[in-house]
């Protein structure tokens, strides 16, 4: 398959050179057409669908995805985003007061809120741990958040790929300590699936929310969040339907799903009426991945990436944030731009030259952050190193 056909694949406006694959994704036309398939199924009979093979469906629907991602089937439920995963975990964990919460100063803004609004109202402590850039060794990283460590730790979260930064952190070792202490790990995954390769069996993290919307493919609304066996009784629904037993209710939320070997599905897969169309067709999300056409796209698209890599950082004169190599970025990767305008700059490469690519602000850091996916070239990543080299050429007011 060529290059112009892995663009076509996608929906994607023609005059936008689009590098911002890691906000929101790109569903491809395949796994998009499906994905309204089932929603024209569900119209059609809606009783039939939610009432009569909902579970069935989801059943199926998880077991593809577990594969996937090294997991067993019942031990991962379907949510929208990770986002609400993540909630689902703070909300549910038992937390007291002087109890400590640790973090990176890498993480999303979104986890950040959430886990400092949990923390507010239990009156425990939101701790994160600086990690500084630039980095030599994947140690270094988990040294700067276990010394924050302390007998109060009670939960150790931060990202497999970080949102800002698009470093991939060293979770096994983490996770490993963190285990040895009996300290519970909460891992945002947003951008790992489908980017790195993931097996949860063998990571051993307590709690793993991520997306399949970003690198999966998947289309908008579908992510997954993951639970041990040994956890799963820690987690309460964010949204109490059906699936939760009632007091003298004659066993009706365990007769809706006789066969499911845990709370844990049933109060979670159930929330009221819905439409499960995203978590339905990710399982063709997963097959276009692994597709033959699609075969090389990670190991292209990491060199587009490191082209890109080199060729900004020789113009902004700055030092990346890490060494070269994908032990440290995949699809996506951060470099640090001298300007002091972030969100100026970035209107101009939309407003000047269609270019969609993001310049976050992190730590008083601007940083660019490039995502490639199957349909970028090599002239995208040109065209964007032309638009920079003006960008910094330009006077400065």
């Amino acid at each position: 398959m060529s290059t112009f056909r892995r663009r076509d694949l996608f929906l994607l406006d023609p005059d936008v050179i689009f590098l911002n694959h890691g906000s929101f994704g790109a569903c491809p036309r395949p796994v998009l057409e499906i994905f309204q398939e089932w929603q024209r199924e569900l119209e059609r009979q809606p009783v039939e669908f939610l009432g009569r093979r909902f579970k069935g469906l989801l059943r199926d629907a998880r077991e593809a995805l577990a594969a996937y991602v090294g997991a067993d089937p019942d031990n991962l439920v379907y949510v929208t985003n990770a986002t609400t995963g993540l909630n689902v975990i703070a909300r549910s964990l038992p937390l007291a007061a002087g109890d400590e919460v640790l973090a990176t100063d890498h993480e999303y803004g979104a986890v950040d809120r959430t886990w400092q609004f949990v923390c507010a109202q239990r009156g425990a402590r939101y701790v994160r741990a600086p990690v500084p850039v630039p980095l030599t060794a994947p140690q270094e990283i988990v040294e700067a958040i276990w010394r924050q460590v302390t007998p109060r730790t009670r939960v150790l979260t931060t990202s497999h790929i970080t949102s800002p930064t698009a470093l991939i952190f060293p979770i096994a070792e983490m996770v490993r300590r963190a285990r040895e202490r009996g300290i519970l790990t909460v891992i945002d995954g947003a951008h790992a699936p489908g980017q790195i390769p993931l097996s949860l069996r063998d990571l051993g993290v307590d709690f793993y929310v991520a997306n399949c919307h970003k690198w999966m493919c998947a289309p908008k609304g579908s992510a997954f969040l993951y639970a041990r066996p040994e956890v799963q009784a820690l987690l309460r629904p964010l949204i109490v339907s059906w699936g939760w037993p009632l007091q003298g209710d004659g066993g009706m939320a365990v007769s809706l799903w006789p066969d499911d070997p845990s709370p844990f599905l049933r109060e979670q897969e159930w929330q009221g009426t819905r439409d499960i169309a995203a978590f339905l067709a990710t399982p063709a999300a997963i097959r276009f991945l692994q597709s033959p056409e699609w075969a090389k796209v990670p190991e292209v698209c990491h060199a587009l990436a490191r082209e890109a890599r080199a060729a900004v950082a020789a113009l902004a004169g700055l030092a990346p944030l890490s060494p070269d190599g994908p032990e440290w970025y995949a699809q996506m990767v951060s470099l640090p731009l001298p300007v002091t305008d972030g969100p100026s700059a970035q209107r101009a490469f939309y407003d000047q030259r269609k270019i969609e690519v993001p310049i976050v602000t992190w730590n008083d850091h601007r940083l660019l952050r490039i995502s490639v996916q199957g349909y970028n070239t090599p002239e995208d990543i040109a065209a964007l190193v032309a638009a920079l080299r003006d960008l910094l050429a330009a006077p400065r007011e």
